[in-house]
């Protein structure tokens, strides 16, 4: 992982090309639309990536595979702890880095001695990752894995064929023995030059787990169920859509947004506390990525007793209460929609939604309030079963004083979560005006919310109006 992710743009020449007739098959008429497991992954939103090993006992963020098992050996080890801290930050789904760049294994595999069978702890009994697999369905936390495919420890590494054979089988243990995974990371990190047999990972994965999200470079395109937004900044700062095209396959590709919640620090170090991002700093990711329609993937690490520092659990807590105090109040929640059916965009239950006229291009959902409202952010989620259909829209404001609707924000991508954010505004009628869909615009979600920002354009006494300029969408 880390510093590593510049790498993965060579592994576009490690996939063998797929017949022009076959990208043609794939590629019928017709959007391109998400397998269910996929969806239910981006309903996810949040998730933390776990990362604990022997880096974590000597200082590192890389190991070479030459630091011995014996440094290994957690005092304190309680995944319980971790997990009620990730669940109190708001996360839904933990990922373990269950081997990292330089080969340990954290569960006690048949395929080598380097792993926790050699180490002190518990003397080499133990099994981290059936633990935290454990504890992360006892706090409500969906499970998955990371296995590197880059191996600076084992000499297999050298031959690609023996190495595929010796991943395959660390695989299948993984995939058949910690229950249900819901998603599987592969991280190109330090594979220069090494060509894998990614066809045959997938299917190993596959034969035990149908359901898991693959998370890959685009690189791995034909592979992967998601991708890498292309930076460790927790951000998407492009319009998000799901469906991409790589060398002529087009495909359903949601994006996750990694980022350390300590800066530029994957694992635990030492002497390390001022580089704990602020919680100014973890809402503002939280809005760019999954308020960009993205999974939103911090990563956490346990110190070297084996337990999340005070701080970091204070600042996950701290975060998920912030999370939660903003959903609190939102405003649209049962006001009046300009046709009755509309009211299913409102009810905060994103499992119903509004659709708009069969074949339309254009559709308006309109709010009529019974008193004026103050709001400075609104959210907006598509139904993506069938697809992503909205290219442009508008949040419009009705001005009483000039009797026109004035364009709060304008966007071009919603897709699973849209979150704009802009000056506040004063009005009692309210619309999502969608501009252009590719076909009728489906929408689970409409709401609006006051989270403290600038002062309204108009005084409040004077309302029923609505700030004249329009502001563009959070960048």
């Amino acid at each position: 992982m880390n510093k590593g992710w510049l790498s993965r743009l060579v592994l576009p020449l490690l996939i063998l090309a797929a017949p022009a007739t076959a990208v043609r098959a794939q590629d019928a008429s017709g959007p391109i639309m998400p397998a269910p497991y996929q969806t239910a992954w981006q309903d996810l939103e949040f998730g933390v990536i776990l990362h604990f090993s022997t880096n974590t006992f000597l200082d590192r963020e890389w190991g070479d595979g030459t630091a011995p098992a014996a440094v290994f050996n957690p005092t304190q080890f309680d995944p319980d702890q971790w997990m009620e801290a990730i669940r109190d930050s708001g996360a839904r789904y933990v990922v373990l880095v269950a081997k990292h760049h330089d080969g340990f294994c954290l569960w006690p595999t048949g395929q080598t001695t380097y792993s926790i069978k050699s180490s002190p702890w518990k003397a080499g009994k133990g099994d981290i990752v059936g633990d935290v697999a454990r504890a992360a369905r006892k706090y409500g936390l969906k499970f998955g894995v990371y296995l590197s495919p880059w191996d600076r420890h084992d000499p297999r590494y050298r031959e690609a064929s023996a190495y595929d054979k010796y991943y395959n089988a660390e695989l299948s243990e993984l995939a058949s023995n910690y229950g249900e995974l819901v998603e599987f990371w592969l991280d190109g990190a330090g594979s220069e030059g090494h060509v894998y047999d990614f066809k045959k990972i997938i299917e190993t994965l596959r034969t035990y787990q149908p359901n898991t999200v693959v998370f890959a470079d685009t690189g791995l395109f034909e592979y992967a169920d998601a991708r890498w937004v292309g930076t460790e900044s927790g951000s998407v700062d492009y319009e998000n859509w799901n469906v991409i095209d790589r060398h002529g396959y087009r495909r359903w590709r949601p994006i996750e947004a990694d980022t350390p919640l300590r800066k530029e620090h994957w694992f635990w170090h030492p002497k390390d506390e001022k580089s704990l991002k602020s919680l100014d700093e973890l809402l503002d990711e939280y809005d760019r990525s999954v308020g960009h329609g993205a999974q939103f993937m911090l990563g956490v690490a346990p110190d070297n007793r084996g337990l999340l520092p005070a701080v970091d659990v204070a600042r996950l807590k701290e975060f998920g209460d912030a999370l939660r105090e903003r959903y609190q109040t939102n405003l649209a929640y049962g006001v009046s929609a300009s046709a009755p059916e509309m009211s299913a965009a409102l009810d905060n239950d994103p499992d119903t939604f509004w659709s708009a006229p069969v074949g339309s291009h254009q559709a308006v959902l309109e709010l009529n309030f019974d008193h004026p409202v103050r709001f400075d952010h609104a959210l907006t989620m598509e139904w993506l079963n069938d697809g992503q259909h909205i290219q442009k829209y508008s949040i419009d404001a009705w001005d009483d004083t000039q009797q026109q609707w004035q364009p709060i924000v304008t966007g071009q991508a919603i897709g699973h979560k849209k979150i704009d954010s802009f000056p506040a505004v004063t009005a009692s009628r309210v619309r999502l005006n969608i501009l252009s869909s590719t076909s009728e615009a489906h929408i689970r979600e409409f709401q609006l919310y006051d989270w403290g920002g600038a002062a309204p354009a108009q005084p409040a006494a004077e309302a029923p109006t609505a700030a004249a300029s329009p502001s563009a969408p959070p960048q």
